[in-house]
């Protein structure tokens, strides 16, 4: 039948029992790796109200797909698996009855990085709904699969057995196709050669990180008069994913709560709405938060307030404010520190850790198991600090009214008699305003964060020929990851808060002038800006915060001037040997011997949260894992029984056994024997093999039947042996040519090839499967049942005729014992019995005679084996 013919009538019976039951019947199917993990719920970045706030929120998406394994015909017909897991790709024997795959367990590894493979919406833990818009690329990972809701038992159906692991968005799974499982699709492309296609349906899952990015502003405060007000506008913009911002919405009222605050209220109050009115000189700050869907966003402004325009001074008074405005910082010393290299190693032994029976780089047999073992640092950093510095400069506006006085001439005095003079002088004087404007600074300094990323193990795999599905992966047991809590702010409203300066009050001493001489007024800007200086406190300042594993190695504490000096992230330490350990690896009894297979491995670390323009999650390879090579070993040294107490040549043969026609005899086929020096093998040596015994067989080059007898078994036959039975029987045909033969054994191991080679007595050559032994063995025929049956001698007619004078025999016989060929009786007896001497007469009165020399004595005697007229004589 051919493949075509066979896949229409299978196919469409497979497929109608598919519409006939639910997806929901009873299943055996695979997933994986492991079962599905939870969502986690959904975290803020940072956990308190900021500037700029991230909300993270860990979502699963499920794709219904169709995968496909793509098989095809090379030129001996065996059939090539497209993509497996193994280079070159993995071959499948061919049923030649069918001209279709053996029934066979293969791994794939697939590229799901496609559009098809992909959801196109993602829930959260609440089931709220995502579109790929919402979500970050980086994170878009696959990470579990299986086909439960789809695989029906029994219904031919390509299986999925298991899923080996998620290599970012590549994944390596095994199926079950061929046999009694039905290929989706058939075609011949290359006569006789066919090609068909194994498509199953999978539920795939996805995670990401959908992220919602939002950020505050605020209208600028400025400079405002007494009683003068002003409307700050609050905005939020958002991103979502890694997508940009887009344009700010107002958020003074009615969307979120918001609460506004000033600092000092009796210098400027705020409404609910965000309305400032200025109430008397001095300086405040305006913060606002804003609240809604877990969002906390905060920010702050500052404002002046200074005397209205034309408001009187009084007389000889005068004062005024200074306003403090916050220069932009410049980046000054910086604490760069990183550890970005895991100091990953890692080995593949044999089981037991500190125990191993075999040294893997010599050699271990499939069926034993492995175990994989990686050290690596316990977390990852990449740290970079900035000093942050720069000056608040306070705008100050001061005006003076300065008051004067002088004289001048009084009236003059004119006596009644002689010329007048001048009067006495007269005080007069006047005010004069005078405004002053100057600035003064205060310095400040702080530290933010310009990159943070700490990294965390999330898994490790390796990868070897050896291994089940030729990966493991092993998950963190036992292992402490570290903590990461962080805020960052670049706005530099967040870290320095101007101090609040008093109001300057001054009142300028009298200027006193002399005649016609008004005063001058003075400069008092130096008086003024001491004053200025004194009523001035230096800045408050806090740090960006860096909480790590408990310790504040960046502390936010409010400080005067210049910020901590923050520490660095320690330098982490290797992990406990038990971390990423996994025991139990059986090598598949599958595998062919190889040699020096190499290894590899990869280390995941995963970016916490609480980053700071960190990067993404890292794969690192974990490099110098050692080789394996499989070598799965067999011994032959296998014997003939040697039929001794049978054998009637009169010159046996040594060195060969001896098997006699129409005999039984016994084949020995041990498992146990020397193979490789145990000393520089650990494991081989001289011991019992059967675990890795696939069958034992053994070939006569002539006929024979089975113990019993109840089968018979052509020459030239290989005869499966059980492994564990040691001994079997056989039986030797009477037609077989006598003569030297060799009889062949050969134990083959359970991962042998279809074709295999073979070496004498033990594998110790690892390109070998079958080791082979020969014995000779010498088939020898017998003589048997040799009887007297007549003498010619006269006093003997009466015993050999049946009268005296007559020719005709009389039937007795003298026999060579009382037995047969098998040493069953043969029913003679005395004394009818060789040899014939006195006594063997049975007449009364003939007892004593003797046979007399030069008669004739006629014999009887029966062979088996081969007889030819020159090589056989009788001789005395």
């Amino acid at each position: 039948m051919s493949f075509k013919t066979f896949f229409i009538k299978l196919l469409l019976p497979m497929l109608i029992i598919g519409l006939l039951f639910s997806t929901y019947s009873s299943v055996q199917a695979g997933g994986g790796p492991g079962t599905k993990p939870e969502l986690k719920p959904q975290y803020m970045v940072p956990a308190t109200p900021a500037k700029s706030q991230k909300k993270v929120i860990p979502v699963e998406g499920l794709s219904r797909t169709n995968l496909g394994i793509y098989i095809y015909q090379i030129d001996n017909l065996k059939w090539s698996v497209d993509g497996s897991c193994y280079n070159p790709n993995t071959l499948l024997d061919n049923d030649r009855t069918k001209n279709r795959p053996v029934k066979s367990d293969i791994c794939v590894i697939l590229d799901l990085d496609k559009d098809v493979y992909k959801p196109i919406s993602f829930e959260d833990l609440r089931t709220n709904s995502y579109s790929l818009s919402d979500l970050t690329d980086i994170s878009l990972m696959p990470h579990y699969m299986d086909d439960t809701n789809y695989y029906l038992e029994g219904a031919g159906m390509p299986k999925l057995v298991s899923v080996n692991g998620f290599n970012g968005r590549k994944t390596r799974f095994t199926m079950q196709i061929g046999g009694d499982i039905f290929a989706t699709d058939a075609r011949e492309y290359n006569r006789p050669k066919w090609s068909a296609d194994y498509i199953f349906r999978t539920d795939l899952y996805w995670k990401a990180l959908a992220e919602i990015t939002k950020e505050i502003n605020l209208t600028n405060g400025g400079q405002l008069r007494i009683k003068e007000q002003k409307q700050l506008n609050a905005t939020v913009k958002t991103k979502t994913g890694d997508g940009s911002f887009g344009a700010g919405t107002n958020v003074n009222s009615g969307n979120g709560k918001i609460t506004w605050e000033s600092s000092n209220p009796a210098v400027a109050t705020v409404s609910s709405s965000g309305l400032v009115t200025a109430e008397s000189k001095g300086t405040t700050k305006i913060t606002v938060l804003w609240e809604k869907d877990d969002f906390k966003l905060t920010t702050s402004t500052n404002i002046g307030v200074e005397n209205a325009p034309g408001e009187p001074e009084d007389p000889g008074q005068g004062g005024g404010a200074c306003t403090p405005n916050i220069g932009p910082p410049s980046q000054g010393t910086t604490m760069n520190k990183s550890d970005l290299d895991p100091n990953a190693r890692g080995v593949i032994k044999a089981d037991n850790r500190d125990a191993e029976r075999f040294d893997v780089l010599k050699g271990i047999p499939t069926s034993e198991s492995l175990y994989t073992n990686a050290i690596a640092d316990n977390y990852l950093f990449d740290q970079s600090w900035a000093r942050m510095t720069g000056k608040t400069t306070y705008d100050c506006n001061v005006t003076l009214t300065y008051e004067r006085e002088w004289t001048i001439p009084g009236p003059e005095v004119c006596p009644p008699k002689g010329a007048c003079s001048p009067g006495p002088p007269v005080k007069t004087g006047d005010t004069v305003t005078k405004p002053y404007s100057f600035q003064i600074t205060r310095d400040y300094s702080y530290w933010k964060i310009n990159k943070l990323e700490v990294y965390n193990i999330a898994k490790a795999t390796m990868e070897n020929y050896a291994l089940p599905g030729t990966m493991v992966t092993m998950m963190p047991s036992g292992y402490t990851p570290p903590t990461l809590e962080s805020q960052n702010d670049e706005a530099v409203e967040s870290h320095v808060k101007p101090a609040p300066t008093a109001a300057i009050s001054y009142t300028p001493p009298k200027r006193t002038g002399g005649l016609n001489s008004p005063p001058d007024v003075p400069d008092d800007t130096s008086l003024l800006k001491g004053m200025a200086e004194s009523n001035t406190p230096q800045s408050k300042v806090n740090n960006d915060l860096v909480i790590f594993n408990n310790n504040k190695v960046m502390d936010d504490a409010e400080a005067t001037k210049d910020g901590p000096t923050p520490t660095n992230i320690p330098d982490p330490t290797p992990i406990g040997r038990d971390v990423l350990y996994m025991p139990n690896n059986m090598i598949s009894s599958t595998l062919l011997n190889k040699a020096n297979t190499t290894s590899s491995g990869e280390i995941f670390y995963n970016l916490l949260p609480g980053n700071v323009n960190g990067g993404a999650n890292k794969v690192l390879p974990i490099p110098g894992i050692n080789t394996v090579t499989v070598h799965t070993p067999v011994v032959n040294y296998s014997w003939v029984s040697d039929d001794q107490p049978h054998n009637q040549k009169t010159v046996p043969d040594p060195s060969s056994s001896a098997l006699i026609l129409e005999r039984p005899f016994i084949v020995r086929i041990p498992t146990s024997g020397q193979h490789m020096d145990v000393a520089s093998y650990p494991g081989y040596g001289n011991r019992d093999y059967a675990k890795y015994f696939r069958i034992k067989q053994v070939q006569f080059p002539f006929d024979v039947y089975n113990a019993n007898r109840s089968q018979f078994i052509p020459a030239e036959t290989w005869v499966d042996i059980p492994v564990n039975q040691l001994d079997t029987g056989f039986y030797l045909p009477v037609w077989v040519d006598e003569g030297h033969y060799q009889v062949k054994f050969r134990n083959i191991a359970e991962n042998a090839p279809s074709t295999f080679t073979t070496q004498p007595d033990a594998n110790t050559n690892l390109a070998h499967h079958v080791a082979t032994d020969t014995v000779p063995v010498e088939v020898i025929g017998r003589l048997y049942d040799f009887h007297v049956t007549d003498i010619s001698d006269y006093n003997w007619e009466n015993v050999f005729r049946k009268q005296m004078g007559s020719s005709a025999a009389s039937g007795v016989s003298y026999w060579t014992g009382t037995n047969g060929i098998d040493g069953d009786p043969r029913g003679n007896l005395a004394p009818f019995v060789l040899p014939i001497r006195p006594g063997s007469h049975p007449v009364q009165g003939f007892r004593n005679i003797a046979v007399k020399t030069g008669y004739h004595v006629k014999f009887d005697l029966k062979t088996k084996g081969n007889m030819c007229a020159t090589c056989f004589a009788i001789t005395e």
